[in-house]
């Protein structure tokens, strides 16, 4: 069971940390933080097709990071409250290993000057 999940989680993560490699989709993430938007606002200011900003949305959407709902004619767009959890889990443990790895190193690298 542990490997399944293990699979599960590698592949979320790879979905989420694919999409945030995209400036153009970092930068629709970081237009959602002011709120819900039509696909429509969010292509205005971009350089590209509103078929392009659809499909980098997309991408947004499978890596779990924003949802779309339609309303009438119009897609809204909005942030997933929890998109970026497990993503950001992983890079407090990565953080938290190599912090520690660090710290331990300086110690014995003082320790050592100290015995000299």
């Amino acid at each position: 069971m542990a490997i399944v999940n293990k699979v599960v989680e590698d592949q979320v993560l790879d979905r989420a940390y694919s999409a945030l490699a995209d400036s153009t989709r970092r930068r629709l993430l970081e237009a959602l933080r002011e709120g819900d938007a039509r696909i429509s606002d969010l292509a205005a200011p971009l350089p590209m097709t509103f078929a392009g900003v659809s499909r980098h949305i997309g991408v947004l959407e499978a890596a779990g990071l924003v949802q779309r709902e339609i309303r009438g004619r119009e897609h809204w767009v909005s942030l997933k409250q929890d998109g970026l959890t497990m993503a950001q889990q992983w890079m407090t443990e990565q953080t938290d290993f190599w912090s520690t790895r660090a710290d331990a190193l300086a110690a014995r690298l003082r320790r050592k000057a100290q015995s000299r």
